[in-house]
């Protein structure tokens, strides 16, 4: 029987990737993985395992399974997510129009993710953007999902 993914742990999941990380779901168990560069590289690669401390060998073996087998589907990339634009979507969804103009043109730039959460806390909504992002994202995973056909539920436990 194929896993039901619960939406919230896949969202969850995505937030870790990053430059440096990549998330994949094991799609006949339901098991998210959790890898670096540097290990997907060591096992890609073929390196010497000997080469690696002890704990880190285990992980590299994992990455070559990951790697090898057609159970694992790499979760959405940073490049997928582009938080900037979901960031730019938030901005100009603000009804107030001093305000988005503020948020907008704060985010052009060097220290734009710093500026945006500066303004979004200085005027109090924090709480809006939060719920704004964890819809973006839901609906990026609930595409990725949809289309790599794997079953999930928005509900909060899976049977």
């Amino acid at each position: 029987m194929e896993p039901i993914i619960r939406l919230k742990d896949f969202v969850q999941e995505m937030e870790a990737v990053g430059d440096e990380i990549k998330v994949f779901l094991n799609s006949r168990t339901g098991e998210f993985v959790t890898l670096s560069t540097e290990e997907l590289s060591a096992a890609e690669e073929g390196k010497d395992l000997e080469n690696f401390p002890e704990w880190q060998r285990e992980v590299i073996q994992q990455a070559d399974e990951v790697l090898f087998s057609s159970d694992y589907r790499e979760l959405p990339t940073k490049f997928e997510i582009h938080e900037y634009k979901i960031m730019e979507s938030f901005c100009y969804s603000v009804e107030d129009e001093a305000l988005r103009r503020r948020l907008l043109n704060g985010i052009r730039g060097r220290g734009a993710f710093r500026y945006f959460k500066d303004v979004i806390y200085e005027f109090g909504i924090e709480e809006e953007w939060y719920q704004f992002r964890e819809q973006a994202f839901k609906e990026i995973a609930i595409d990725w999902l949809e289309s790599n056909k794997i079953a999930y539920t928005d509900e909060k436990e899976v049977g």
